[in-house]
């Protein structure tokens, strides 16, 4: 995953400080130096690094800091202001045009992942309610157009295509069919180049010139590290661009690029792609981003993930049940079920404030995670409505045939009983302690 081994490194340049009562100059230089190492080695421009570890120092040295009670927190909290700076600061959204339809010309380098991106995007916007519409205007590449139309069919956003034709002249007709149509916004995937060059470069031009897009949208492959800065600075300067998609931001990436090209651009990342499923694209919020770094958690973005993928209806039978003082196995099915979209367990407990440097240590057998979850989802279908509902009725001889029907043992039945039983003691806590049921009511209406 990006960051960890960046974050890993800091996070140990500032364990040192933990330890003292005070801080001396030195010390703040001797982390500082420790930073400045790790931010060199995630790939980091050398310029922005040295201006980094300077802003920080000569805050970090300040009479206010060295004479803190809590000054290595202090000093923390710096690096995290001036990463988040660094950054960009705030999540820049996406701005829409005053007549219909929107056009966003996305681009960038064959390889990218740029035509996966349009149809992850068209999912994004499509969900919030719109008719998002794709133009496949990348008329060279091989196969791209029906990769484009297979993408789009998986998202459920149509695909406007008149074959190997001239890019400039099918965007147009997609902009006047999106026009005509209802649709909103234009989405046009343009052509990409292994490598930039002149003739690529006109043509985004020529496209910019005949549709007059509202955003031009760069895609980088994040694992390209200072690469994916360069090819974004020459973008920017041929076609001002107007934001920056990362994408693969969740493979083993140093993770440079996204703390450098703000800077070097003057563009702001505005999504990162951390995942190959559709649903794998999240705004990009430079705090956040900072937070996940210095190991302080994504709560945030743990809670907007949840609210995505949460059932509406599973939501509003579960408080009921909640408010019944009911939670049976059907209920605990819809949990299961719930938890599993939100992704891996590694990336979940990352989000977590105080866990995502430990997490990188531990060994997390996913595959193993993912059986076991599907042995209790089994375990649970292969009961009765009446057993689901009233689990109190499951004497051994319903527990021996329920683990024949599910291909498991007794054994492991009994454990998903145990394991159904904490959920439900945990549940009647959180309704019955003083305050937290109504806390917890906001929360699941807060989801839907």
């Amino acid at each position: 995953m990006a960051f960890e081994n960046l974050s890993e490194k800091i996070q140990g340049a500032f364990k040192k400080l933990s330890g003292r009562g005070k801080l001396t100059e030195a010390d703040v230089k001797e982390a500082m130096r420790d930073v400045r190492m790790a931010l060199l080695e995630a790939d980091v421009n050398y310029a922005l690094v040295k201006d980094f570890v300077k802003k920080v120092t000569e805050r970090a040295v300040g009479s206010e800091i060295l004479q803190s009670l809590t000054p290595a927190q202090q000093v923390i909290k710096i690096v995290n202001e001036e990463l988040t700076a660094l950054m960009g600061g705030t999540n820049a959204k996406l701005t829409h045009s005053p007549s219909v339809p929107t056009i966003y010309m996305m681009c960038g380098l064959q390889g990218a992942g740029k035509t996966t991106m349009c149809a992850k995007l068209g999912r994004m916007i499509a969900r919030e309610g719109k008719k998002p519409l794709l133009a496949a205007c990348d008329v060279y590449r091989p196969a791209a157009i029906r990769q484009l139309q297979i993408v789009g069919g998986q998202a459920g956003v149509e695909v406007f295509e008149k074959g190997q034709g001239d890019p400039v002249q099918i965007a147009k007709e997609a902009v006047e069919h999106a026009r005509y149509y209802g649709f909103d916004p234009v989405i046009i995937d343009t052509a990409g180049r292994l490598h930039i060059d002149e003739k690529l470069m006109q043509e985004l031009k020529d496209i910019k010139d005949a549709v007059k897009p509202q955003e031009i949208l760069l895609v980088v492959d994040a694992m390209t590290g200072q690469d994916a800065v360069t090819v974004a600075d020459t973008f920017n300067k041929a076609l001002n661009v107007d934001g920056v998609i990362l994408t693969k931001l969740d493979g083993d990436t140093r993770g440079g690029a996204a703390i450098s090209v703000k800077a070097i651009t003057g563009k702001p990342i505005k999504f990162a792609g951390v995942g190959e499923k559709l649903g794998d694209i999240e705004p990009f919020h430079p705090d956040r981003m900072a937070g996940r770094i210095l190991g302080m958690g994504d709560v945030l973005s743990l809670i907007e993930k949840a609210q995505d993928i949460i059932d509406e209806k599973a939501a509003e039978d579960l408080e009921k049940n909640l408010r019944a003082q009911r939670f049976t196995l059907e209920d605990y099915l819809a949990q299961l079920r719930q938890i599993k979209k939100m992704g891996s367990v590694r990336d979940i407990l990352k989000m977590v404030p105080g866990l995502g440097s430990k997490i990188a240590s531990v060994d997390i057998d996913e595959d193993k995670v993912a059986r076991e979850q599907a042995k209790n989802e089994a375990i649970i279908l292969a009961m009765t409505k009446a057993e689901r509902r009233h689990p109190d009725i499951l004497n051994a001889s319903r527990r021996r045939r329920i683990a024949a029907g599910s291909g498991t043992t007794v054994q492991q039945v009994n454990l998903l009983i145990k394991q159904y039983e904490q959920a439900k003691d945990m549940m009647k806590q959180v309704m019955s302690s003083k305050g937290k049921g109504a806390m917890m009511r906001r929360m699941m209406k807060g989801m839907k």
